[in-house]
């Protein structure tokens, strides 16, 4: 039910939200991880990189984050990053992740600090690629699918 409520708020927010500025061509991410590692996106340059963002309720963004997993370990050029877009206490995302775990780092990013340069989603799961060169390659609104990225990317 908790899902239910947060997909509702989630939509009202889209449809009362006006359109937000443009976010930059070559956006910056410094996180720390949850592992308590420093992330940050200008040392991917060369690399294709997912920016997922993502909640420990959200069905659809856990569905998707096994095939993320999978997409980043067969494709050597490609790199990705969980952003847990959740206010959740950061123990019970890191115990979440124990039973749903992928190859790529989780930060978490609370609803009252989003990201300088990343849009707030306007619904979950959200995702920008960035391309090699650093800047945005496309953004995806809703569950992302192999299929999606190998498009995109041009594999």
């Amino acid at each position: 039910m908790k899902w239910f409520a947060s997909s509702l708020l989630l939509a009202a927010v889209a449809l009362a939200s006006p359109a937000y500025a443009a976010m930059p061509a070559q956006p910056s991410l410094k996180v720390t991880t949850l592992d308590g590692k420093p992330y940050d996106l200008a040392t991917q340059r060369g690399h294709w990189v997912i920016v997922n963002f993502w909640a420990t309720w959200c069905v659809p963004c856990i569905k998707e984050m096994p095939d993320i997993s999978h997409f980043v370990a067969t494709h050597p050029n490609v790199r990705a990053i969980g952003i847990a877009y959740d206010d959740t206490e950061a123990a019970d995302i890191r115990a979440f992740m124990a039973k749903h775990p992928v190859v790529y780092p989780i930060a978490q990013v609370t609803m009252d600090k989003p990201l300088k340069d990343f849009d707030e989603p306007l619904g979950l799961p959200t995702t920008w690629l960035i391309g090699p060169d650093g800047k945005v390659a496309k953004h995806f609104m809703g569950p992302i699918t192999p299929a999606l990225l190998s498009a995109a990317i041009g594999h």
